[in-house]
């Protein structure tokens, strides 16, 4: 059986794998897919259908194999993706492109249908590029025969594979397998008719339609709603994304109308499909593609016939003969007819296996939607519009469609006006003077109710006043005076709507036009932006379209003058909103309101840099506006530069609310398009965008974290941010938001996040996320009337608890298979490996959700308790780990090695709260003869081993020794002592490195065990490897600087200090039993004694170390540095003359002055005295040297009336005597 390398990961779905990879021996490139075996009826079908066909636009199939868990396809490679990630990327195609790729889709699908074969479900995801750009077709799987009936043939593969007829509930679930998405089904198959041919040419028609316009022809978020519109609306003309005036020729409109034909009898066949002239005569080939098809196959499968003659496809010679025989081909009455290849009996899958080379990751794909896999490169489009459109949705497309709908919130699209907003500008007060008005000063509510004649009345005086044409400063005053009337009457909902409504707005515009004062310009735009603002209604006559080609050519001409850009702009502003706004309620009709193109450029010119901030911000708000509304006005701003340069806004405004707005408007248009977001991340780093969020605006954090949301679910950027832990850490770090909007947008990502990375939960749980829900569940629990903020929370919150919930399952069973997989295998192969790296780093997700409050109850449910003791079986588990510790390969030593010591833990843990001493006891006996006979006479040389191997073995020996004190006997029986003391030796470099820490732990748990044999320590030299550990260590300690450094000091410090007292501990009992056996008179060996006390003398080294330790704010490190100081002073008395140093005189004047407990001052005290009683020169050195000190002990021998306090005065003034007695001071 040949061997297959697995290159590289390309495309992963649900249960199904893609991977790059080569026959071993050739150097032929194909796409290996591995799907679980639930999928067998998909696959087989595929298989049946296409395990003979060669055509140039039909991925080749080339064999299949069966293995003990999974199926694997070996198909063609096809480097180029897919469809439906051209159409995301480029956002729409040329009618030339469209053109080019729809021959190959005609050219495949019609020899599809020449087979006999119906493909039933047509999408952008099933067809792949070749690396020219040749299209073709694939995946098969819900393919079927010309009047077959699919349902039957899958039920009959599965009663076959489980040898049982399917019974009528998995029937029904058969039925959703076999529905794909409606958005490219035709509407007689969504009434309930079976697919044909025509339905297929539905589709396509679909697929051109989105090719050019990038959308599909049927589209809404609410599937009966997209049912609907299938059903009974006509498609809209085509118009490319981003580019309202690229219109189609006659030629695609008129194919796309006989494609999109509801009834399948009036829908174009195939001749008349050939023949369209909007091919220009490209598919003349058509008629005769079958032959020539398989004249091109037969020369690429030259080189791929080295596998036999069993894969080989033989020469037919003609079409109709190669039809007729691949029609035969896939009507199988029994599957057992077809079936896959397996690894001669193997039950492993190492014909398979992963290369250790690295390779570069390409942009191939091999993606097989729906119903195998989900690829890597998701459209942004057809991700969200498939998800929520499925008929029959499963609970995990449920979910998304559930989390799309909650990206955006009322919050996040919140319009407040352009024009008088205090933030951007403020406006001085307008006031006019009635005497002047030469019309009636009529209040807004009396103007609202005046009749129609009266109306009529004010309109004509209105209108002629400003039609005035006296050239005259009067005549100006007046105008400008009634300009300020209407200004303030046109914020009255009802005037502004009668005002806009009459023939008042024409000559407004004329106004703007002709006027030579700009004051009256000004105040003429002001009128026309405060009416757009707040009118109600906009009638179909009125002439929007002239002002809003006056207002860009007035910009326009004087785009120099900031000033005057400043009146107009919020006119321009207002009324493209106001459209805007209408075009999506449908109040107007579209051909009356063409914007001109140079509208939109002006308004792009004004977000440049240079520009005035208010002119900016002007712009800004605009584009925020505009885009808030689903309408054909705001593709004018959907381009990559508008995002970047709203972002240089963003970035390099001083005014934060200029920065809210220059985001904000981002966050809409990445509504329209995420890609927009995108090319800001590519454009300025990942890691820049991140540090936006952690500005203290809550909004900006909202509109960033709305973004990121929006383009994971489009599935950009989105392999890229599933291996940034960055990116999670730092959208965690949010969770300590007081705005509730914001900690629900951090869910909300973090479901996105998690549901196409679970290695990410394990970080996110260490990044205490479990802690955060539990938080917030608290907050939103039902009971109260719940606030919008809380509502929005709560529903977030909810759907990611639902999905972390249906995880873990998935993650014990993959532990679980894992392990069974390996169980018994010395060497695991590749796969395996890769496996095991995978799952078990997963298994303290496990520890973090059970010990919730939140998560127990959903999670501990009666599978949990089964698998997870299953998981606990050490019989199972231990022996296959210990064995691997021998294994060659030093990755796996590591491995296994760690989670030896990790398991090892959990079970010595968790057997000695056991209630039944004694079935604790067998169990425990059980572990511990396991590693004593398999383990241990072996351990000598793995300590021995390389870096980082002893790190791992000494972990295993501390979780061992700490939970199982016996087991210390088995350290001491191996003879490990030496191998321990050369592990210290040779990391000595690293003081504060893991494996000197682990050593010292393990040291300490030795030397703290009451049964440990001491004097073979002692001999093995004990004493000066841990005196220069804690010379090393208290300098470190000293002399660090950062936190983490003085934390890791600090642990290892205390672990030495308990190491050192265990030793004089020791040493002081010996010294005591053998002075008490003299005393008594019944003599005794007191060479042990002497022995010991010469063994140890090294240690009085480290009197002037502790010394320096004592004045110390850690009380910790403290209490065991005095303690042993203690015992070496009685042991040893003063040691050196150097233990009564200046310095060190100084360090007990310093800590006997700060430290206010009787029982540390007493401890110190009675240090000195000894000190200074059993060396007379240290008694000098007081006296010389110590001034500070001997003032210290002056104060504490003053008398008291606290018992305690007596004791100490009493030390304190015997030490006085003592220096007094033996260096008497001359009398002055």
């Amino acid at each position: 059986m040949e061997n297959f390398i697995l290159y590289e990961e390309i495309g992963r779905g649900n249960k199904t794998i893609v991977y790059k990879g080569r026959r071993k021996g050739t150097i032929n490139f194909v796409a290996i897919l591995c799907t679980d075996k639930c999928k067998r009826a998909e696959i087989t079908n595929w298989v049946r259908l296409t395990h003979e066909i060669r055509h140039k636009n039909i991925v080749t199939f080339h064999e299949w194999y069966e293995t003990s868990n999974h199926l694997w396809l070996v198909m063609e490679l096809c480097t180029g993706g897919s469809l439906e990630s051209v159409i995301a990327q480029d956002e729409h195609l040329p009618e030339d492109v469209v053109r080019e790729f729809g021959a190959d889709l005609i050219t495949g699908l019609h020899h599809i249908h020449n087979l006999g074969i119906i493909f039933c479900e047509l999408t952008p995801g099933k067809i792949l590029l070749e690396g020219p750009g040749t299209l073709k077709f694939s995946n098969f799987c819900l393919a079927k025969a010309d009047g077959e009936n699919l349902e039957e043939f899958f039920t009959l593969v599965e009663s076959e594979d489980t040898g049982d007829v399917v019974e009528n509930a998995p029937q029904r679930h058969l039925k959703n397998r076999l529905q794909g998405s409606p958005l490219y089904t035709a509407p007689e198959v969504i009434k309930g008719e079976d697919f044909s041919k025509s339905s297929d040419l539905w589709s396509l028609g679909c697929l051109l339609y989105e090719m050019f316009s990038g959308r599909p022809p049927f589209f809404s978020e609410n599937c009966s709603e997209l049912i609907e519109k299938i059903l009974y609306e006509d498609p809209l003309p085509p118009r490319p994304k981003g580019s309202a005036f690229q219109k189609p020729s006659a030629e695609f409109v008129s194919l796309l109308d006989g494609l999109l034909q509801k009834d399948p009898q009036k829908r174009l066949n195939w001749t008349d499909i050939l023949k369209h002239p909007f091919w220009k005569d490209s598919l003349s080939h058509c008629d005769c593609d079958s032959s020539d098809s398989q004249v091109s196959s037969n020369e690429d499968l030259e080189s791929w016939n080295t596998k036999g003659p069993e894969d080989a496809c033989k020469n037919r010679s003609s079409s109709r003969a190669d039809n007729k025989l691949l029609r035969n081909s896939f009507k199988i009455e029994n599957p057992t007819e077809l079936r896959p290849k397996n690894a001669a009996g193997e039950s492993n899958e190492s014909i398979f296996l992963l290369s250790s080379r690295p390779t570069p990751r390409t942009s191939t794909a091999i993606e097989v939607t729906d119903v195998t896999i989900s690829p890597i490169q998701n459209s942004p489009q057809k991700d969200s519009s498939m998800t929520r459109a499925e008929s029959v949705c499963s609970s995990q497309q449920d979910m998304e469609s559930a989390l799309k709908e909650l990206i955006y919130t009322e919050s996040d699209l919140i319009v407040t006006p352009i024009i008088d907003n205090p933030k951007i500008m403020k406006q001085a007060p307008v006031r006019f003077d009635s005497k002047a008005l030469h019309i009636p000063a009529y209040s807004a509510e009396k103007l609202s109710s005046l009749k129609d004649v009266d109306w009529s009345d004010f309109l004509q005086q209105a209108c002629a006043l400003l039609d005035s044409t006296e050239k005259n400063p009067g005549t100006a005053r007046s105008k400008l005076n009634l300009l300020s009337y209407l200004c303030t009457v046109a914020v009255h909902k009802e005037v502004a709507s009668r005002l806009i409504n009459s023939q008042l707005f024409p000559v407004l515009i004329q106004q703007l036009r002709a006027a030579t004062n700009w004051d009256i310009r000004a105040k003429v735009a002001r009128v026309i932006g405060l009416l757009a603002l707040h009118t109600s209604e906009l009638g179909e006559n009125v002439p929007v379209s002239e002002a809003f080609i006056l207002l860009t050519e007035l910009i326009r001409e004087n785009f120099r003058n900031s000033k005057l850009k400043q009146c107009l702009l919020p006119a321009l502003g207002e009324l493209l909103y106001l459209i805007a706004s209408k075009e999506v309620k449908k109040e107007h009709p579209r051909e009356c309101l063409v914007v001109p193109s140079a509208a939109y450029t002006v308004l792009m010119r004004c977000l440049w840099e240079g520009e005035d901030r208010i002119v900016n911000h002007l712009a800004a708000k605009i584009i925020e506006n505009v885009c808030t509304t689903l309408s054909c006005y705001a593709q004018g701003f959907i381009t990559g530069e508008t995002g970047l340069v709203l972002w240089y806004l963003f970035t390099h405004s001083t005014v934060d609310s200029l920065k809210i707005t220059a985001v904000s408007a981002l966050c809409r248009i990445t509504r329209y398009s995420p890609s927009a977001f995108q090319i800001v991340i590519e454009k300025v780093g990942l890691t820049a965008v991140l540090n936006s969020l952690l500005t203290g605006i809550c909004k900006i954090q909202q509109y960033m974290l709305t973004m990121f949301s929006a383009m994971l679910s489009c599935g950009i950027h989105l392999q890229r941010l599933m291996q940034e832990k960055e990116f999670v850490t730092t959208i965690i770090r949010l969770l300590e938001s007081p705005s509730t909007f914001i900690r629900a947008k951090v869910f909300l990502v973090l479901l996105q996040v998690l549901i196409n990375s679970r290695e990410m939960l394990l970080l996110s749980c260490q990044a205490r996320l479990v802690m955060y829900i539990e938080r917030d569940s608290r907050k939103t629990t039902a009971g109260k009337e719940q606030q919008s903020g809380n509502e929005y929370l709560s529903k977030c919150l909810d759907l990611l608890i639902h999905h972390i919930v249906r995880e873990l399952p998935e993650i014990l069973g993959d532990i679980l298979n894992t392990l069974t997989n390996v169980s018994g295998r010395k060497h695991p192969s590749t796969v395996q490996a890769k496996q095991l790296k995978m799952c078990l780093p997963m298994m303290p997700i496990v520890l973090h959700l059970v010990t919730s409050q939140v998560f127990r109850p959903r999670v501990v449910t009666e599978e949990f308790l089964f698998n997870y003791g299953t998981l606990l079986v050490e019989g199972c588990i231990l022996p296959p780990l210990v064995s691997l510790v021998h294994s060659q390969n030093v990755e796996w030593r590591l491995f296994s090695l760690r989670l030896l010591s990790e398991t090892t833990s959990l079970l010595l843990n968790h057997k000695a709260m056991a209630e039944e001493k004694e079935e604790s006891f067998n169990s425990n006996r059980k572990l511990l003869s396991l590693i004593r006979d398999s383990l241990l006479p072996q351990y000598e040389n793995i300590l021995m081993a390389p870096d980082p191997v002893p790190l791992y073995a000494l972990k295993l020996l501390v979780a061992l020794t700490e939970h199982s004190p016996a087991s210390v006997s088995l350290v001491e029986e191996n003879h490990l002592f030496p191998a321990l003391f050369q592990v210290i030796l040779e990391h000595q470099d690293n003081i504060l490195g893991n494996t000197m820490q682990t050593a010292v732990a393990l040291l300490n748990n030795v030397v703290t065990n009451k049964s440990t044999n001491m004097m073979l320590l002692f001999e093995e030299g004990l004493a000066p490897h841990v005196c220069n550990l804690l010379i090393e260590t208290v300098a470190l300690y000293l002399e660090a600087d950062d936190k983490s450094s003085t934390k890791t000091a600090n642990a290892l410090l205390l672990s030495l200090l308990d190491i050192l007292h265990c030793m004089l501990m020791y040493t002081t009992n010996i010294v005591r039993q053998a002075l008490q056996a003299q005393k008594s008179g019944a003599g005794g060996d007191t060479q042990a004694a002497e022995d010991l006390l010469l063994i140890n003398k090294p240690l009085t080294d480290l009197i002037s170390l502790l010394i320096q330790l004592l004045p110390g704010e850690d009380t910790e490190i403290f209490e065991n540095a005095s303690r042993c100081l203690s015992l070496l002073v009685q042991l040893y008395g003063g040691g050196s003359q150097e233990s009564m140093s200046a310095e060190n005189l100084d360090s007990f004047a310093e800590v006997l002055k700060s430290r206010k407990d009787t029982r540390h001052r007493k401890v110190l005290l009675r240090i000195i005295k000894r000190m200074i009683t059993s060396n007379e020169k240290h008694s000098e050195s007081l006296k010389s040297d110590g001034d500070a000190l001997l003032c210290t002990l002056q104060s504490l021998a003053q008398p008291t009336s606290c018992h305690a306090d007596v004791a100490v005065a009493s030390l304190a003034s015997e030490i006085l005597r003592t220096v007094a007695r033996e260096n008497p001071k001359p009398t002055k």
